[in-house]
């Protein structure tokens, strides 16, 4: 290399090793505790029909542990921007590893701005607790078609613009991105301080422990509902593998990631149970579980701490829980722009994504690219943007992940010298046999399935037709 290409490399832009283990805790626990664990509560509860619900969140819990010591041990051994896109690239080898990892880009440019999506839908609709007003459609129903789960109101405005100011509060450097989670952190942590502790100073075991009639009846109906229930638990479990996105900007790596996987899951678990055991010990589940209260149903949070503290306090809580929506939007948008960069970067995705920003050295197009698709999907259902969101990711993410991880390990065990999961492969095992689970047993999880299957074969048409094109096992030359 002559002087002046090795003078131009080392001028380029690059990302930088910004964040910290405190910071990389932080930005794990945004995304999982977003307004998620606020609204899935009484769905879950819907789904078991009782206290048993929280069995959801046990088997949940278990499953994220499980699934979440193979992000370690692959965040450690690998630790670049991209996460799932470098993981899968390495597992499947030179040929199949560019194929599956582009097959994981290619649903993640659906997936991750759903995900997006959901967190700002949750948030409008939390919000209407404040104003009800939100509700009202912007779009008279004889304008919609009845086939088109379409959502067009108010809510869907608030959930926009609570996108793109996430994407304004990110067009900086890492570092001061850091900064701003560790803000957004502190009103997280102070909202659940707030509910556990109106939660154990009212608590009702009479309430929290009223089991209905056959409530563990191992029957169809109960694993079924069961199905449902950890699905929705896991979506509100998810995040813990945030940090493996942002490997490149890590320091010490190969410490800071496992512990960082491993010691937000342990923490979210812990605060989920108990925000549960909380609500149930001071609402009826019954009426939880009825659906008639419209407040209920979307802001179960709020009410509980108004029939505790009153009206006022209701709605004090209501905007803590806006501010932990909006953290969990800042983080996801963060995580998932690093992914569209690794795969550009490596030649397997559009080369503009491999863009960085010349003064604050972030991939601003992937960071505005999925703030627009994003936006497009906060008109969707709530429901059936989860739906579609897990079976996307469970088949054409996890499970391939959690396979390739035995691949792996056998072809080559000393990339795992720095962190190797105990027990190893049960916890494997575990992982692989939960996302199973929940992909059959639930109702209605055909067109989910079809809907993956569809996006799978469309991806790999492209991929196969560029390659046919170029002559090359890539997509597009690396920039």
């Amino acid at each position: 290399m002559n002087q002046s290409a090795a003078k131009s490399t080392a001028t380029a832009p690059h990302l930088e090793r910004g964040l910290g283990l405190p910071q990389a805790v932080a930005l794990n626990m945004l995304d999982m505790i977003g307004v998620g664990p606020f609204i899935t509560l009484p769905l879950v509860v819907m789904a078991m029909g009782g206290p048993q619900a929280m069995l959801g969140w046990l088997l949940g819990a278990l499953l994220a542990v499980c699934d979440g010591l193979v992000w370690a041990e692959l965040g450690a051994a690998m630790p670049q921007a991209g996460g799932s896109y470098v993981f899968l690239r390495e597992m499947y080898g030179q040929r199949a590893g560019r194929f599956v990892s582009f097959l994981y880009v290619w649903q993640l440019a659906l997936s991750a701005p759903l995900s997006i999506a959901s967190g700002c839908i949750g948030l409008a609709q939390h919000a209407a607790y404040l104003m009800p007003s939100l509700h009202r459609p912007l779009l008279a129903a004889r304008y919609m078609p009845a086939w088109l789960p379409l959502q067009v109101d108010r809510a869907a405005l608030l959930a926009i613009a609570a996108c793109w100011l996430a994407v304004a509060l990110l067009y900086r450097s890492i570092r001061g991105a850091g900064r701003i989670s560790l803000f957004l952190w502190a009103g997280v942590l102070a909202t659940l301080g707030w509910i556990l502790f109106a939660g154990a100073t009212h608590f009702h075991p009479a309430l929290a422990f009223s089991f209905p009639a056959g409530a563990f009846h191992l029957s169809s109906k109960f694993f079924l509902g069961l199905g449902a229930a950890t699905l929705l638990a896991t979506y509100d479990y998810w995040g813990y593998y945030n940090v493996c996105f942002l490997g490149g900007e890590i320091r010490h790596p190969q410490r800071n990631i496992p512990r960082a996987v491993l010691l937000s899951i342990a923490s979210v678990a812990a605060l989920y149970l108990a925000m549960n055991l909380s609500v149930l010990g001071v609402l009826p589940w019954q009426e939880i579980a009825s659906g008639r209260n419209t407040n209920l149903a979307t802001s179960v949070i709020a009410v509980f701490i108004a029939r505790i503290y009153g009206s006022a306090a209701g709605r004090w809580m209501a905007l803590l829980i806006l501010w932990t929506a909006f953290a969990s939007i800042f983080s996801l948008l963060l995580g998932y722009s690093r992914v569209f960069y690794a795969a550009a970067s490596d030649g397997n995705f559009f080369p503009r994504f491999a863009r960085l920003h010349p003064r604050y050295r972030i991939p601003h197009v992937a960071l505005l690219w999925l703030g627009a698709i994003a936006s497009l999907a906060c008109f969707f259902r709530l429901m059936d943007v989860i739906a579609a969101l897990v079976v996307l990711r469970l088949l054409l993410q996890f499970l391939l992940q959690q396979v390739g991880l035995l691949r792996l390990r056998r072809r080559r065990p000393e990339m795992f010298a720095s962190f190797r999961m105990k027990l190893y492969p049960l916890p494997v095992w575990i992982a692989i046999a939960g996302s199973v689970f929940m992909l059959l047993s639930r109702h209605g999880s055909v067109w989910q399935l079809l809907l993956a299957a569809g996006i799978a074969i469309a991806g790999a048409w492209v991929y196969w037709l560029r390659r046919a094109r170029t002559g090359q096992n890539t997509m597009y030359p690396a920039p």
